[in-house]
């Protein structure tokens, strides 16, 4: 069932959310979609069956402008978009948690997670793109499309999916401040990070980046050959699936 969460400003975020039942003392999961997406795409729905069987906690929620969340996307930063996440946790969680954070969510999971060292025992990356906005995206936009952005404040550019995407200023000033991977990422939980190589809108160089930089020792990287950025096909989804219940298991 649908739910609302509302935000200090007055802004209301929808969510889904499984509670434990029968004493269930495994830690929780929250999925964070990717640029554009929202809780109702097949992996957080693939997700919230598993965390059903599994009978641990589990919630999927859309940031400010995305899926049914108040906010225009065009409003909406690294910054606000994190911080919709830090809100989650506060507010829709108790206890150790796992993020799982696909492309732009395996950014917010990073930055929520050095603002919840308490909260967070472990993170699953799926196609992650911490600093997407100035690794990836600022260098794919022709000059005269960076033109556009710095003169009119956005720009529209096709995408591989159903819509176009639309990028502005603020979220590439915005996404400048957040830089994660030109330096150290003071975090020491386990880290599980899931790439297919197939993928044409992350490479796998940024997971391999990530594994560097993470304080953490117990990070493990899994390619998978086949696989492309939606990362949705049902072996896909196995994978994904194994991957939560390893890192529960060995958290518990």
């Amino acid at each position: 069932m649908t739910n609302t969460l509302i935000r200090s400003d007055g802004t209301r975020l929808v969510y889904d959310r499984l509670k434990v039942h029968g004493g269930n003392s495994a830690p929780g999961l929250v999925f964070l979609c990717g640029f554009g997406s929202d809780k109702e795409g097949s992996k957080a729905l693939f997700l919230e069956s598993h965390a059903r069987q599994t009978g641990q906690s589990f919630v999927r929620f859309d940031y400010f402008g995305h899926g049914g969340s108040d906010g225009d996307f065009k409003d909406g930063t690294i910054s606000r978009w994190a911080q919709d996440t830090i809100a989650v946790i506060d507010e829709l969680t108790e206890g150790p948690q796992i993020l799982i954070g696909s492309s732009m969510g395996g950014w917010l999971m990073l930055l929520a997670a050095l603002a919840r060292k308490d909260r967070i025992a472990g993170l699953i990356g799926i196609a992650a793109a911490p600093d997407f906005t100035q690794r990836l995206q600022w260098t794919k936009l022709t000059p005269q499309q960076q033109k556009t952005v710095m003169e009119e404040g956005l720009v529209q550019v096709p995408s591989n999916y159903e819509d176009d995407y639309i990028f502005t200023r603020a979220l590439f000033d915005d996404g400048a401040r957040n830089l994660l991977l030109d330096g150290p990422i003071d975090l020491d939980v386990p880290l599980t990070l899931l790439h297919g190589q197939q993928d044409a809108d992350v490479p796998v160089e940024i997971s391999l980046e990530i594994a560097r930089q993470v304080a953490s020792s117990d990070v493990v990287l899994e390619l998978v050959k086949s696989a492309d950025h939606r990362f949705s096909g049902p072996d896909e989804l196995n994978r994904l699936a194994a991957a939560v219940d390893t890192m529960t298991e060995k958290l518990a």
